[in-house]
């Protein structure tokens, strides 16, 4: 049979991303044996080994890794579909049914042109109710994957748009923010290697798929703390140009004449089939 249960995937899913069936019971709130023979009993439907089994523990085989990929993604479309049904009928709103769109936005964006968009959206006819959803650094993809948002402001060549549609909506140069009181904050213009390897003033590091890259800069979490650091002297970043609306006085803007201009982009999943989100993109493509 080449039909999965979702039941199944969320089994296998576990094991594989413990590799130890005693954890993977535990955090699906089962017992050990009944997993450990639904894995069995999947493994002889699909006709393949998907796991190998020693003294020393559990590992994925060649068939077992493109399920734990196939079998999240899913997972994840199931959810997604969930959710968006719910918000469709207005099943999570205390007000009764009422159609709504949820837009994932990195905190700290361009605050201009979210608002243009919203207002100018709005006075559209039959306008869904918009929620915006402020995330972290790169989670818009994983939340228009699972469901929690319909559409999303993307900025390459920071996020990917890999398996989205989209439309470009602006595109900006970039700045360096530095401590007001220091020497380059004087400059009219920066290049990248100006700011690359300033003493005592290290580049903010984001994370990237939940990873930093090496480096003696400071890991930054959110838009505060970096504006805190930034403040004290502790650290640089190279920001779009729209962050000088979140500066405070203690930093300074200088214009990076050979990084890479920043496009924000709305962005949506491929398969959408959903006329309030298609009226939303169509006022946007109109800015």
């Amino acid at each position: 049979m080449d039909t999965l249960e979702t039941r199944e995937l969320r089994y296998f899913v576990a094991v594989a991303e413990e590799l130890h069936f005693g954890r993977a019971a535990e955090r699906l709130g089962m017992a050990q044996p009944p997993l450990s023979r639904a894995i069995q009993q999947l493994e002889r439907r699909l006709g393949v080994s998907l796991l190998k089994r020693n003294r020393r523990g559990v590992s994925l085989t060649g068939a077992g890794e493109v399920l734990l990929q196939e079998g999240r993604a899913a997972l994840d479309a199931a959810t997604a579909a969930a959710r968006r049904t719910r918000r469709a009928g207005g099943a999570d709103g205390p007000d009764g049914p009422r159609n709504r769109l949820v837009l994932a936005l990195k905190a700290g964006g361009s605050h201009e042109l979210l608002q243009k968009l919203l207002d100018a959206y709005a006075a559209e006819p039959d306008a869904a109710e918009v929620e915006v959803l402020p995330c972290g650094i790169c989670e818009q993809a994983e939340l228009l994957r699972d469901g929690r948002a319909d559409v999303a402001l993307m900025h390459t060549p920071f996020n990917s748009l890999a398996g989205f549609d989209s439309e470009q909506l602006m595109t900006e140069g970039q700045i360096a923010i530095l401590p007001a009181g220091h020497p380059l904050a004087a400059r009219k213009a920066l290049s990248l290697a100006d700011v690359s390897d300033i003493p005592d003033l290290p580049l903010a590091r984001w994370p990237r798929h939940g990873t930093y890259a090496p480096g003696p800069g400071p890991e930054i979490h959110d838009q505060t703390q970096l504006a805190q650091l930034i403040a004290l002297g502790r650290t640089v970043a190279v920001s779009p140009d729209s962050a000088r609306a979140w500066l405070w006085a203690e930093h300074a803007a200088v214009p990076l004449t050979d990084a890479p201009p920043v496009v924000t982009h709305i962005a949506w999943p491929a398969h959408s089939r959903s006329l309030a989100l298609a009226g939303l993109i169509r006022t946007a493509a109109r800015l």
